[in-house]
């Protein structure tokens, strides 16, 4: 398995899925730069995780090397658009191990509307989203190896567009047929 390397710490990983409970809800804030100033329990539970290493450090820590970093240009895009962002994540566990989520992601803003930063909840995904989401990623991450790596991202996001654009679907509407799946 390919490894995932943060300033603190190079991670391993490893093939073994932590499934994420069916009543359970991964909740995390971030500021407006991404750095992670709040994580619930059950993130801990299921990540290995605790707050002592993860406050105060970018929510990509927790990024596994097999998830497409297109998938994260297209959230960043949808926050910066001041819309919310409904994606699959396959998250990296402290020991190595994976986990998939279904993920929203909302701008947090104040009462004057200025952003504060990122409020994520994620929860178990649905039974099929994942067979159906993986040969799409994959064919992402193949296109990332290639060429360009500042390009990678905006190339693989092409991948995705293509794909849609062959369904007839917008990615929105792929979500939500994923998540019936």
């Amino acid at each position: 398995m390919k490894k995932r390397s943060s300033k603190r710490q190079t991670i391993e990983a490893i093939n073994r899925e932590v499934l994420v409970a069916e009543d359970g809800f991964i909740v995390s804030k971030t500021d407006a730069t991404g750095r992670i100033s709040y994580i619930n329990r059950t993130f801990m539970e299921v990540s290995g995780f605790v707050e002592s290493e993860l406050l105060g450090h970018q929510h990509n820590v927790i990024r596994h090397p097999e998830m497409p970093r297109g998938v994260f240009q297209l959230l960043w895009q949808e926050l910066k658009a001041d819309r919310e962002f409904f994606g699959y994540v396959k998250n990296l566990c402290r020991d190595g191990a994976y986990y998939w989520v279904f993920a929203n992601v909302t701008p947090d803003v104040d009462e004057q509307g200025n952003l504060r930063g990122y409020y994520s909840v994620r929860r178990k995904p649905a039974p099929g989203a994942i067979n159906a989401i993986e040969p799409i990623y994959a064919r992402m991450l193949d296109e990332e190896s290639r060429g360009d790596r500042k390009t990678a991202p905006t190339r693989s996001v092409k991948i995705l567009q293509a794909y849609l654009a062959e369904q007839n679907q917008s990615y929105i509407q792929f979500m939500q047929q994923l998540d019936a799946a």
